[in-house]
Parts: C-alpha cells; structure tokens; sequence
C-alpha cells in the first residue's frame, strides 16, 4: 500500500478518536489530543479550555459512562494545510450502570452532531478542538410537517 492520503489519515485519526472513547482509554485519549489550547463542547456542556480541562472532561464522562458505541455517519472532511475539518453525525449508544441483579443496564440513543478540528504535527493529526450539539428534532416529523405546508397539530405555524 502506497502513502496515504491526508484524507485517508486524518479519517484514521478521526475514527482512533471514537474507538479511544468507547474502549475507555484515557492515556491513548491523551496522546490524541495537542498539546497546549485545546476546547471541547460536550452536547448540554459550555465550552472547556485548555488541555487539562478538556481531559478532566472526558475523565469524568469515561468514569460514568458503563458502555458507549459511536457509529458515524454523514462523515465530512476538509484539509487545508496542516488543518483538517470534520463534520459527522454521532449515532451514539450509550448505556448506565448495570441493574442490581448483574444484567445490563438501560441503553439510550442518542444523534449529535459533531465538528472535530485537528493539526497536523510531527507524530501525526492530533485533536484541536470537538464541538458536539444534540440533534432535538425528528427528522420524521419535520419531514410530515414539510408534507402539511409547515403546519404543525391543529394547522398553526410550529414555533
């Protein structure tokens, strides 16, 4: 196999991102990321700054958080020199602790959007900042709104 893309590598280093995550590596986690000015936005969280911060952020969600799985989809990526962009969407699944009798606990769905940015350096495309915003409308509904002129129940305008 022949070099890779920047494409090809910065959609690795996307995908190392999310699977770092579901296995609940916090050291691989920390190598992912640069060094120095960092942010993230967690979905319902203000913006985190800073390299500490933002690893305390995931410390945390890593602590409570039983079982997560990423699928990605809608996956966009723009590099324009040592920058790369990506837009995807987050079709998570995510699960609380298990129940009192060893079974698993409740899983959840949840859809985010994410825009993760990252930098090129000499060990390769590391993590600048992650940006993830909960999907809140159905796209089924909005699609039947679409087919009643926009209307919502009862033919008034939704807000």
């Amino acid at each position: 196999m022949g070099p890779r893309t920047d494409i090809e590598l910065v959609e690795q280093a996307n995908t190392t991102l999310y699977e770092t995550i579901e296995r609940g590596d916090h050291e691989a986690l920390s190598e992912l990321w640069l060094d120095g000015q960092v942010s993230v936005v967690h979905p319902g969280w203000p913006v985190l700054r800073g390299r500490g911060e933002v690893l305390r952020s995931y410390a945390l969600i890593m602590a409570n958080t039983e079982y997560i799985q990423f699928f990605l989809t809608d996956v966009e990526i723009d590099v324009i020199g040592d920058t790369a962009l990506v837009t995807c969407t987050e079709n998570i699944l995510s699960g609380g602790p298990a129940e009192d009798d060893g079974s698993v606990g409740p899983l959840i769905g949840q859809l985010v959007v994410a825009t993760n940015v990252f930098r090129r350096t000499e060990d390769g495309w590391r993590v600048w900042s992650h940006h993830g915003s909960p999907v809140l409308a159905d796209r089924e509904d909005e699609d039947e709104d679409e087919e009643n002129g926009g209307a919502g129940e009862g033919g008034e305008e939704a807000l």
